[in-house]
């Protein structure tokens, strides 16, 4: 008896061209939430509050706004993603200087304990992988994605928010 194909399999090729690259968006979307799951799996904490704790580390006594830099994210983001680190005792905070305003971060022991079962890259593999890119390729993918947000008429102000929230 021949074997047949199921439906969910149809050769690449004979899928309309929307279709293929639909079917690339997913394979990139579920890359960027596998490694989301492992890392809350393996380390406790979702992949953007893990960034965080990775760059906080990476610099101690980095404030708020720093740190929001780093991500690219927006002040408010960096806040409430440091907030959860400081209440599990992961992030120790403190004011020092002349700016008794401005809040210094240091990773405690217990978040360097969370960094070291944490599976990488800490700033996740969308980050990693277009860092990987070369410019012409990177350009090209930037003015197509331009295109298709245009098209999809999406919220613009999204673009600071991180994937791993």
């Amino acid at each position: 008896m021949p074997r047949r194909t199921p439906p969910a399999a149809v050769v690449a090729s004979e899928l309309p061209q929307a279709a293929r690259v639909l079917r690339k968006f997913r394979i990139v979307f579920n890359a960027v939430k596998g490694h989301f799951k492992q890392v809350e799996k393996k380390a406790g904490i979702g992949g953007a509050q893990l960034w965080a704790l990775s760059l906080i580390r990476d610099t101690p006594d980095i404030g708020i706004t720093e740190l929001a830099r780093g991500m690219d994210v927006h002040q408010s983001t960096a806040s409430n993603l440091v907030r959860p680190l400081v209440e599990r005792a992961l992030v120790t905070t403190s004011k020092r200087g002349e700016d008794r305003r401005t809040v210094q971060l240091r990773v405690s022991a217990a978040g360097v304990r969370v960094l070291r079962r944490a599976p990488g890259p800490y700033s996740g593999v969308l980050p990693e992988a277009l860092a990987a890119l070369d410019r012409k390729t990177l350009g090209n993918l930037e003015r197509d994605l331009a295109a298709l947000i245009e098209v999809l008429g999406a919220d613009a102000r999204s673009q600071t928010r991180p994937l791993g929230d």
